[in-house]
């Protein structure tokens, strides 16, 4: 994998961490100042449904961040391609039925990565 790869790689990772944290831990402090049309009486009732996006974002994360600990240099870019995958589908997903700028924060990220890793 070449440096611009890894550096994808590893944006797309951290911004799946940030993604667990809030849907996990900040669901009903940080989510109502990001989330304004979604109204403020669902965000604790919703809190349990948040946590669980929030833990298949670390699942996410946490393949990506094992494709860096592969040695064999096919092998990781593979794990790396299927979890890149698994985010630009869930961003397309996202942006076709929740809102546009899931595009730009997730899927356009992934694309990228998946587009390094394939024209190296």
């Amino acid at each position: 994998m070449d440096l611009a790869a890894k550096v994808f790689i590893g944006l797309v990772a951290l911004i799946h961490i940030y993604i667990l944290w809030f849907e996990m831990f900040a669901w009903t402090t940080r989510g109502r100042k990001v989330f304004r049309q979604f109204p403020k009486d669902l965000f604790e009732p919703t809190k349990p449904l948040a946590a669980n996006q929030g833990l298949y974002n670390g699942f996410l994360s946490a393949g990506l961040i094992w494709s860096f600990f592969i040695e064999d240099v096919v092998w990781s870019s593979n794990v790396a391609l299927f979890f890149l995958s698994c985010v630009a589908i869930a961003g397309i997903y996202g942006t076709l039925t929740a809102d546009r700028k899931i595009f730009f924060v997730q899927a356009l990220p992934a694309l990228i990565g998946i587009a390094l890793l394939l024209l190296k």
